[in-house]
Formats: C-alpha cells, structure tokens, sequence
C-alpha cells in the first residue's frame, strides 16, 4: 500500500453521534482497514490479512449517517456541518414505534431495519454495550450520556405497546403536558431537559413557535460525549500554531494548528485519493473503544468526492478502510475547532425517502389510544398525527486534550387539521474534512461532520 505524494488537499471527517452496533473482521477482504483502538501494541499483518465490515445489525445506522451527512453537506455546501446520526436516529425510531403502514414502511427503510422489533433490539444493543452508564468526571473513561423523551398532551393516552417499547428499547421517560393552552411553557420543559442532558452545551432545541395548539407530542433525543486522546496522541498546547488553512472557495484563513510530535507513531491509512487518521480516546475499559477518525483527501476539492463515495459504499466503506495499525508519521497537524450547527431535517429526510410520516397519510395509528385520538380530530377538525418537523442542535469541539460534543434532536407531532511497513507519511489537515466520532467494539456512530473553516463556529 503506497501514500499519494500529493499534498493532502481536504479533510473529510465525520464524527460517527458513536456507533452501537456490532461489526466483523472478514479475511478475505483486501486493502481495507478497520478502527480499532488496541489496548496493546498490535502486531503488523499483511495486506488483505483482516478487514472490517459492519454485519447487518449495525449497518442500517451507519448507512443512514453517510447518507444523511451527504444530504446536509449538499444543502450546506459552503457551511461547516456537525451532527449526531444517533440522536436523529434515536428520534425517528421512537417515531417508528408508533407508525403503521406504509409511514412505517419508509422509516425501517429509511434506518436499515426489517421491523419495528429490529430496530428496538438494535437500540437496546446501542443502550447496553456502547452507551454505558456515565463514567464520573475525572475518570478514565469517556463521559457518554444518551436520553430519549416523550412529551404528550395531557388530554391524549399512549398506547401501552408504545409506552413500553419506548421506555424498555429508547429508555425515554413520557410526559404529559398542556401544548394547547401552555405551547411556550411546554417548549421551555422540553428545551430544559435537552439542556440538563447534554450539560448546557445545547441551551435549546425547539426554537420559537416551533410548538403550539395543534402540537400533540414531541420526541425528542440527547447525546452527550467528553472524551480525553490518549496519551500517546495527545497534543501539547506549546506546539499549537496559528497556519493557513485552504477553504472550498480558494481563500484562505489562519487558525490554530495542533501538532503531534515529529515522527512518531499514529494510526494511519493511506488509500487512493485519501488518507485516513484515527484518534483514540483514553479509556480504561476494554469493553468501550471510542475514537475519532479524520477522512482527508489528497485533493484540496476532493472532500465532496469523497463523501459521494462513502455514502455510496455504506457502512462496509467507511469501516473498512480504518487503520490497524500505527505508522511513523513525519508531521501531524490538525485544527483546532469548535463547531455549532443546527437545521431543520424535513426536506433533508423527504429527499432520503421519508415521505409519508410528513403529509395527510401518516399513519401513527400505534402511538395514541383510538378514542382519544379521534376526539383530538373532531374538535380540531383535523385528519391525525403526522410529522411536522424535525429539528437538530449539535456543537463538537476539538482541541490539544480530546472532544466534548452534545446534540439534541427534537421531532414535533401535531394533528391535521499483515503488509510490509509503508513509508512515513504527513498527515496536514489544512483544508475541509469531516469527522466522525464512535464507538468501535459496538460500531456506534455519535457524530460526525464537516469542517469547511474553523474559524467560524456560528450554528445558525
């Protein structure tokens, strides 16, 4: 396997909201690579000896994160993106909990699951193995909190297959509230749990009159992940420079510029047109292996290409060309950045196929009890439940000792009315990428993004 000799032109990074699901070593795959944060030195194989592709239970979140990060990089093309596939898939599960029929068809497609029973199991799997109780602050471990909740209005009643599913496989907690009368204060107790789950890094998530009188429930997700590099990839702050750094557009701008020690060892994988950069984070467990992986292109306007391609190739893509193993590494530099962004989804999952659950037709028939629902529709002179929004908060900051990044998703329901070694290589992240941060042993995707300019952290 051979680096391209051209300068490294753009980064695609995505931070993987961190994947839960279970992925699987096949040997007879070559020149690939798989993120694997080892607890002890790892031994070199040949090319071609392992690589990694995420099995059927963990493909369905990865694949709906690359192809929801190509649809938000496309509708952003000149504005950094950042967000958690899990909280959005969180969101849209607990939605498919409630659905019937053809809306419920569009939301197993959409999140990659045969059936309601599927997708429960895989997010009990995401709760149990890759989102574990939150380690103390201070701890070795990674902080990682998750939490789902369902706000109801007061006069409607769940039904009790739904407030099961919700509470066993989403671990969300429903309440009952006014949005007929008290809309406003019904956003505020929403938009102060997101705060209280995700440590303030996220104040709020339904903006202004985003719930009012036709508003019956709202879904709603919460990501949270502080994590510390390991000590071996740490960066030291005295080494951090202010450097240019090559936007889309060809202009330039300086920021701060982390550098790792010259020629040491880094997870690195060189592959056509790109290389690939893993970040492991401090752990003590072995059963949690989180890490952040920057997908670089060689190319200065290669970063649409590049997430054209992963979103092309799913979940076994992005998986299998992560690194193994540690490479020398002449010169490592990477940005320092924090970024802030929220959208409105609607249009992103319509575009993705998510049709149905946004108009007339919805069928959200396993979610209310028949009766009250149908007296909802008669005094509102309305045609049932359907989606009428979605919408995203997340901030990630990355800097010399790891990542703190929250997000929040909010969906509002209202009635109708083995290789020899390589050469070393450089690793100069002076142009966009994205990044993605997740959770190897499990395959859970957290965040991921992209980083057209570092110097602007603006989220509206």
């Amino acid at each position: 396997m051979f680096c391209s000799r051209l300068p490294a032109k753009k980064i695609f990074i995505s931070l993987l909201d961190i994947y839960l699901q279970y992925w699987q070593l096949h040997p007879k795959e070559t020149g690939l690579f798989i993120m694997e944060v080892p607890f002890q030195r790892i031994k070199r194989a040949r090319v071609g000896e392992a690589a990694a592709v995420v099995d059927s239970s963990s493909g369905g979140l990865s694949a709906f994160a690359l192809r929801l990060s190509k649809e938000l990089a496309e509708r952003e093309s000149n504005e950094n993106v950042a967000f958690s596939p899990l909280s959005v898939y969180a969101a849209l599960g607990l939605a498919a909990a409630g659905a019937r029929g053809t809306t419920l068809d569009e939301l197993l497609a959409l999140l990659g699951a045969a059936s309601r029973d599927e997708l429960a199991g895989l997010m009990r799997a995401m709760a149990d193995h890759a989102l574990p109780a939150a380690a103390a602050d201070g701890a070795a471990d990674p902080v990682v909190t998750f939490a789902c909740g369902v706000w109801c209005q007061k006069d409607l009643e769940l039904k009790p297959a739904f407030r099961q599913a919700a509470a066993q496989s989403y671990k969300a907690e429903a309440r009952a509230v006014d949005f007929v009368s008290k809309a406003e204060d019904a956003r505020e107790e929403i938009n102060g749990w997101v705060a209280e789950a995700t440590r303030k890094l996220i104040p709020s998530v339904l903006p202004p009159r985003s719930v009012h009188a036709d508003t019956r429930l709202v879904l709603a997700s919460a990501v949270y992940f502080n994590g510390k590099w390991k000590k071996q990839d740490a960066f030291r702050k005295s080494r951090t420079k202010d450097r240019r750094f090559h936007r889309l557009d060809g202009t330039a701008v300086r920021v701060p510029f982390m550098s790792a020690e010259p020629q040491a060892e880094h997870f690195v994988a060189c592959h056509d047109g790109f290389k690939v950069l893993k970040l492991p984070y401090m752990s003590a467990a072995a059963a949690a292996r989180y890490s952040m992986c920057v997908f670089l292109p060689d190319a200065r306007d290669g970063l649409r290409g590049l997430v054209d391609s992963m979103a092309a190739g799913g979940a076994g893509y992005l998986f299998g060309r992560l690194p193994r193993w540690r490479e020398e590494v002449r010169k490592l530099r990477l940005p320092r950045f924090k970024l802030s962004f929220s959208c409105r989804m609607k249009d992103a999952l319509t575009s993705l196929g998510l049709r149905e659950a946004f108009g007339s037709g919805a069928d959200f028939g396993d979610m209310v009890e028949e009766k009250k629902a149908k007296a909802a529709k008669e005094d509102s002179g309305g045609a049932g439940l359907w989606v009428e929004e979605v919408f995203h908060k997340a901030v990630v900051e990355v800097d010399e000792e790891g990542t703190v990044a929250a997000a929040s998703t909010g969906l509002t329901m209202t009635l109708q009315c083995g290789r020899d070694p390589g050469p070393p290589v450089d690793f100069i992240a002076d142009h966009p990428f994205a990044f993605f941060v997740v959770e190897e042993g499990s395959g859970a995707v957290l965040f991921t993004g992209h980083v057209l300019d570092p110097s602007n952290n603006s989220g509206e």
